[in-house]
């Protein structure tokens, strides 16, 4: 029987500090913390309503922004005409009958504990609107939607939601994270559909920026960092800033524990948060504050710098192994939602150079660091109450192509059919939902769409069918707009 807990609302982000090796800096919090991070605090009122536990108690959302090629990675055409199949090798799983690409051996001797859907659609061809469909699970861009800002109008994304129903598990202080970064485009833009759109701005989820944008963040730095027309390129000021939650100036561990003592402090700072927040929401921010300060388990599950040297080397001393090993941190803590973006600048956008990219800068920090959280997840316990999702906002061409400019070849833009991985939270490994055509370049059989992958997730997490969201005009509106993906659990 589905236990019931209170839904709550909590939002904070910090100041961080990470690796010698990489260039950082350190911000305390709030004696520390810049107006920046200040306006990105979000806390809403409890709604006093009720939501039951789902099979996952959290999930973790993979994103890899710039669109994963079907063909080089989930569902290879070994069969295919030389110019749909492309230059790499399938290689057995442990599953029979299941085979993926070369370059991801690790996930391939794990079969068993993920599954595939190879029909997931959908009819956008550009960014943005990629982005906006799978991260809001809408098929359909809104009225007024911008592919070049973010609008009040857009839909919520599905990290919003999620924030504005669900209470952490645990004693994390809010029920999604976003992070390393926000999504921006090459040309510095930030992409649409990450935040809460006609929710408000209130319901932001909490966006833990520990790397923010850099116009050469392609690829896992500092060991996979690359170009796409010119393959490796060293670090050239990039900053994975992992959160140092410090005290305010005056506080000690005992003040901390005098939870009266902390808000008189922070009280004391008002000036600074008010003219960031406004009164009405300085009393929200100030509570999220002390939850932070005041939760020893929260400043640990932040920290890498504190993790066993041989649990960093597992993951990956790279930025897609830190982001998952404090994603895996992070659902420990308790937080639901666990939105992770490997690799900003749409670094999976394989238009040239695809095959020497993928083999040499993208798959093999993706393989590494994907199989040591499942594995982790698995040998702890934690995999059948987490689910890990890992999609993109759309595939790639079934034909390959040449750019004029480009001296090696790729695949364009291909909203048409998508892989997507799912594993834990009660997901059968060894499955294979759907199937694309013989040159990988539309659903074949039982195509999905975003508002089933979205459906997939508020399920795992047990949000009710009948849950609604609401705008800032009080109107309710549906969160479920198809049913979870079918044959996955």
């Amino acid at each position: 029987m589905l236990q019931n807990q209170p839904i709550a609302h909590g939002h904070i982000t910090g100041g961080v500090s990470r690796r010698a090796a990489i260039r950082a800096g350190a911000l305390g919090l709030m004696g520390g913390l810049g107006m920046g991070e200040l306006a990105t605090l979000r806390a809403t009122p409890d709604s006093g309503g009720t939501i039951p536990v789902g099979r996952a108690k959290s999930v973790i959302y993979i994103f890899l922004s710039g669109g994963l090629a079907q063909h080089e990675t989930f569902d290879m055409k070994p069969d295919a005409p030389i110019e749909n199949r492309g230059e790499f090798n399938p290689i057995p799983t442990k599953t029979s009958g299941i085979q993926i690409c070369e370059h991801l051996p690790k996930l391939a001797k794990i079969s068993n504990k993920w599954a595939l859907v190879r029909s997931l659609t959908h009819r956008h061809n550009e960014h943005s609107q990629g982005h906006h469909v799978m991260l809001t699970g809408r098929s359909e861009e809104p009225d007024g939607f911008k592919p070049n800002k973010p609008q009040d109008t857009d839909d919520p994304s599905i990290a919003a939601i999620c924030n504005s129903l669900l209470r952490p598990s645990g004693s994390a202080p809010t029920p999604v994270v976003i992070m390393p970064d926000k999504i921006v485009h090459r040309t510095g833009r930030v992409i649409p559909g990450q935040f809460a759109g006609s929710m408000g701005k209130s319901q932001d989820p909490w966006l833990l920026e520990v790397s923010p944008y850099h116009p050469l963040h392609y690829g896992a730095y500092p060991d996979y960092l690359f170009h796409h027309a010119k393959g490796a390129k060293e670090e050239d000021g990039l900053v994975f800033r992992a959160p140092h939650l410090s005290l305010p100036s005056g506080l000690n561990l005992r003040r901390v524990a005098d939870r009266t003592s902390l808000r008189q402090d922070l009280e004391n700072q008002s000036h600074t948060l008010e003219s960031a927040a406004g009164d009405e929401a300085f009393d929200r921010y100030r509570e999220a504050a002390v939850d932070l300060l005041a939760n020893g388990d929260v400043h640990s599950a932040f920290d890498l710098s504190k993790a066993d040297p041989k649990q960093i080397e597992r993951y990956g001393d790279h930025s897609f192994g830190w982001s998952l090993l404090m994603a895996r941190n992070l659902v420990t803590a308790g937080v639901n939602l666990v939105q992770v973006n490997l690799g900003n600048n749409e670094t999976w956008d394989t238009h040239q150079a695809a095959f020497p990219n993928l083999k040499n800068f993208l798959l093999p920090p993706l393989d590494h660091s994907l199989s040591a959280l499942l594995n982790d997840l698995d040998a702890s316990g934690l995999l059948d109450e987490t689910m890990v999702v890992v999609a993109s906002e759309f595939g790639r061409t079934p034909k390959i192509f040449r750019l004029p400019s480009a001296k090696l070849p790729g695949r364009d833009h291909w909203g048409a059919v998508q892989s997507a991985l799912f594993a834990g939270g009660g997901v059968k490994g060894g499955t294979v939902v759907g199937s694309s055509d013989k040159i990988g370049g539309y659903p074949a059989d039982d195509p999905q769409k975003p508002e089933n992958f979205a459906a997939t997730i508020y399920d795992a997490l047990g949000i009710p069918r009948g849950a609604h969201w609401e705008d800032l005009g009080g109107r309710p509106y549906p969160v479920y707009h198809a049913e979870p993906i079918g044959g996955l659990t």
